[in-house]
């Protein structure tokens, strides 16, 4: 026999919601099969799997180890298959703020946010590694809850990345980003002068064979309609320093975007100049695009995060972003 205990996290969804993510190999007739034969039971009743769940419930399993194992193929479990290599990893989490729901890290370039494939290590491994260290999450929580991040940066961009440690954090900055109510602010090296602020509006059309993005001033079929601004902070030697305001966020925006201006970022082999990017490989061995996510500034909300209203939050770029504006534009105050 095995209980689970509705946290907060677990709360307010269907029993049967969580009884499918417990025991995920588990068909759904043999779940409902042993609702009704009271081999499940909520609250020491016969349940029927709608009932909604508050916080404090207790669900029992009157199953056999064995059957539990068999039908679990959880989350925790193929966690636990990469915890040597997280061990093994030299990432380590650059945490910015933290509170009981959410947590922003600093990402560095080269860290994926989320994993492309079944064996891929990114920030939400490492987030989840944090929780179980630190006592924070449990791997009997892990099994119905999994923390995760909010929004996605390229691999190679650094900067912000947002999480929620709980299912209301989760759920409420993952709403901030898609009703576009946060701010979000990078900064970025480009090749060329720029010498004012612009808002500039386009269409961006995805090859997802290719994976490669085009930027046309007329509508495409299949394309979506995008929103960049920026404002020149210094320039020099033919590059100049962006702060660029997201208003929409799409695959590669702010980097093809600016590209289609004449304004390709330094170190961008997709959209930029192979030229140019490797002289400063060659001098700085930059390999990727000094494109990082710098500010985030909270919205007002009326819900359980209120408390970060009007907050803003600033990750200090890599120390090589900072080293080339420092000597090629004398651009110092970057953090």
């Amino acid at each position: 026999m095995q209980e689970i205990h509705v946290t907060e996290n677990e709360a307010g969804q269907r029993l049967d919601k969580l009884l499918a993510k417990f025991l995920k190999e588990a068909p759904k007739g043999f779940l409902y099969k042993m609702l009704r034969k009271k081999n499940i039971t909520l609250n020491g009743k016969k349940a029927s799997g709608s009932e909604k769940l508050l916080q404090g419930d207790v669900v029992k399993l009157f199953f056999s180890e064995d059957t539990i194992e068999k039908f679990s193929g959880s989350t925790a479990e193929k966690f636990s298959g990469q915890a040597e290599k997280l061990d093994r990893s030299a990432e380590k989490l650059d945490i910015l703020y933290e509170d009981s729901h959410i947590l922003l890290i600093n990402k560095p370039a080269g860290m994926l946010s989320q994993k492309a494939k079944e064996q891929d290590i990114s920030a939400v491994e490492h987030l989840i590694q944090y929780l179980l260290d630190s006592g924070q999450l449990t791997r009997q929580e892990l099994k119905t809850f999994r923390p995760s991040v909010c929004n996605r940066l390229d691999r190679n961009t650094s900067g912000i990345l947002a999480a929620g440690k709980s299912l209301t954090g989760l759920q409420e900055m993952s709403r901030f980003f898609k009703e576009r109510s946060i701010g979000k602010y990078y900064l970025c090296l480009v090749c060329g002068e720029v010498k004012k602020p612009e808002l500039i509006r386009g269409y961006l059309y995805k090859e997802e064979k290719t994976n490669h993005v085009r930027v046309s001033r007329t509508e495409l079929a299949g394309s979506a309609r995008i929103e960049t601004e920026y404002r020149p902070v210094a320039s020099g030697a033919q590059l100049t320093l962006l702060e660029v305001h997201l208003l929409t966020g799409k695959t590669h925006q702010i980097r093809a975007h600016l590209a289609s201006k004449g304004y390709p970022i330094l170190g961008d082999y997709k959209y930029g100049s192979r030229k140019v990017n490797d002289v400063y490989r060659k001098q700085y061995g930059l390999k990727s695009q000094l494109l990082h996510a710098w500010r985030l500034r909270m919205p007002e909300s009326a819900g359980d995060l209120a408390y970060l209203a009007g907050k803003e939050f600033k990750a200090p770029p890599p120390a090589l972003f900072q080293r080339i504006c420092r000597e090629s534009i004398g651009q110092t105050d970057l953090c």
